[in-house]
C-alpha cells in the first residue's frame, strides 16, 4: 500500500500531504509518546489523539510516514508547516482511533 491510498479516504482530511508514493509498512495505534518512540514502525501510519509538536518529533525520529489524528484532533499551523517540511503526512478525522485504523487496514494494509 502507498500513502496515496490513505490520502483519499473520505473519513480523513489531509492537513499535510507528505510523499504520496511512499510505501506504508503497517499501522500503529498509541497515545503515549514514550511508547511510540520505541515501537512505531518505520514507514508506518501512526493513529493517535496526541496533537502537539512532540507528536511530530516522535514521528520524525521513527521515520513515520503518516500521522492520523483521531477524534477531531488537529495540529497548529507551525507544526503543520514543519510536518510538510519533513515530508510527514498528517490527516485528521472525527472517527475514533480503532475505527480509522480498521478502515486503513481494510483499504489495503496487511
Amino acid at each position: 500500500m502507498k500513502l496515496k491510498d490513505i490520502l483519499v479516504l473520505p473519513e480523513c482530511r489531509v492537513l499535510s500531504q507528505g510523499n504520496p508514493e511512499r510505501e506504508i509498512s503497517r499501522i500503529f495505534c498509541c497515545d503515549l509518546l514514550s511508547i511510540a518512540m520505541g515501537k512505531a514502525p518505520s514507514d508506518g501510519v501512526w493513529v493517535t489523539v496526541m496533537g502537539n509538536r512532540n507528536t511530530l518529533a516522535v514521528a520524525s525520529l521513527t521515520d513515520t510516514a503518516c500521522i492520523v489524528l483521531a477524534e477531531g484532533v488537529a495540529l497548529d499551523e507551525d507544526t503543520l508547516l514543519k510536518a510538510a517540511e519533513e515530508g510527514i503526512a498528517v490527516l485528521s478525522t472525527e472517527q475514533p482511533a480503532f475505527d480509522i485504523a480498521l478502515k486503513i487496514y481494510q483499504a489495503g494494509l496487511s
